[in-house]
């Protein structure tokens, strides 16, 4: 009978071995995460910063026309009242940047028009 033994030298040992570029990809992936929060950390130092500049320019207030929506008035509508040589499609997406609309409207509602089409 014969027997078979595994030597350490018949064993395979398997090392890791790290290039230079994947050095670098190790390094962008450790680094991207912290390079993330100082971002963050950073914007709240700086918007902090800059929000309390608009805060204190707010006795500059502009003076804007309003139009408050009837039922069943549409925001195609009120942009062909407000500005009839206009393209609607322009008028309605100013009108909705101004207000902050990102829905529908509703009858009630007070608009405030851009400044180029009160009059």
């Amino acid at each position: 009978m014969t027997s078979i033994t595994a030597t350490a030298s018949n064993a395979t040992t398997a090392r890791l071995r790290l290039t230079a570029r994947g050095r670098r990809a190790l390094a962008l992936l450790v680094a991207a995460p912290l390079l993330g929060v100082g971002v963050l950390a950073a914007g709240g130092v700086l918007g902090g910063a800059v929000s309390g500049a608009i805060a204190s320019s707010s006795e500059q207030t502009a003076a804007f026309e309003h139009v408050t929506v009837l039922p069943g008035q549409s925001l195609w509508q009120i942009a062909e009242g407000v500005a009839p040589e206009a393209d609607p499609r322009e008028v309605i997406a100013e009108i909705e940047l101004l207000n902050g609309i990102s829905g529908a409207i509703q009858p009630g509602d007070r608009l405030a028009i851009p400044a180029q089409y009160a009059g």
